[in-house]
């Protein structure tokens, strides 16, 4: 019998494409509570590979899949070079599908339900409008008048347009240094700011996937993934072993792609 494995959830990285297939991370947590005299599960990273074609069905594209709810199901492997899994496990898979969003289901029932009350309300408010607006149109002349006398006190704010060129060439610069980082970087953020879960920190990277990883960095002066930060909070995400590496090179600066709070 084939192996076989179903995920659930949002992708934790960016979306990478290859000549027949794409590939993204996924991560999921195991039971809250194991069978007694036993450990408790850990996170697991897996990295998803998808043929294209079977990918461009889902509608799904290389932002929306960082925060649409979706259902992998598929054959795990390990026989995947680093350079293309960062993940712990390796997934082939068969089917993909979206699942629904609750909230934008909750939100469409209750905008279904408001719709025949505001047809009432403006209904009943179309002769105040007719009233409202012969005052207005009385009132025109002197409102017009006034507008004239504000226009010749305004003056040109000259500050704004000498700011604009020194803004533009810090975000040229700013491309620049990205450009030169890992494919879906959005931006560099100092590694002391970083904040390490809990769970990340009881986990042991597998050593030989790390150590290729230093080798890579020593080789072409840069990681190989950005890592996934939650944007306001600056806790990591997904990228504990490329954080590890991080650490033990002394990067001062790591490139990070940035996960929205929902």
């Amino acid at each position: 019998m084939p192996h076989k494995i179903t995920l659930t959830g949002s992708a934790t990285g960016p979306l990478r494409e290859y000549d027949r297939y794409v590939a993204f991370d996924m991560r999921e947590k195991g039971s809250p509570s194991a069978p007694k005299g036993l450990k408790k599960s850990t996170f697991i990273s897996y990295t998803v590979f998808v043929a294209k074609k079977a990918f461009n069905k889902t509608g799904l594209t290389k932002k929306s899949i960082m925060h649409e709810k979706i259902l992998i199901q598929g054959e795990p492997t390990l026989d995947i070079p680093i350079d293309e899994c960062p993940g712990e496990i390796g997934v082939i898979c068969f089917q993909i599908t979206v699942l629904p969003n609750k909230n934008d289901k909750e939100k469409n029932d209750s905008e279904a339900k408001k719709e025949p009350k505001q047809e009432a309300y403006a209904s009943s408010e179309a002769p105040q409008k007719t009233e409202s607006t012969k005052q207005e149109e009385e009132q025109a002349p002197v409102s017009q008048s006034v507008a004239n006398e504000e226009k010749k006190e305004v003056k040109p704010i000259q500050p704004e347009v000498q700011q604009a060129p020194t803004e533009e060439k810090k975000a040229e610069e700013k491309k620049t240094t990205l450009s030169n980082q890992p494919k879906g970087t959005q931006d560099l953020l100092n590694f002391d700011d970083i904040i390490v879960p809990e769970e990340f920190l009881k986990t042991r990277p597998n050593p030989e996937k790390t150590q290729k990883v230093i080798d890579f960095v020593k080789r072409t002066g840069r990681l190989d993934e950005p890592l996934t930060i939650e944007k306001e909070s600056k806790v990591l995400k997904d990228g504990y072993r490329r954080y590890v590496v991080a650490k033990t090179i002394k990067m001062d600066k790591v490139p990070v792609v940035y996960e929205y709070q929902k």
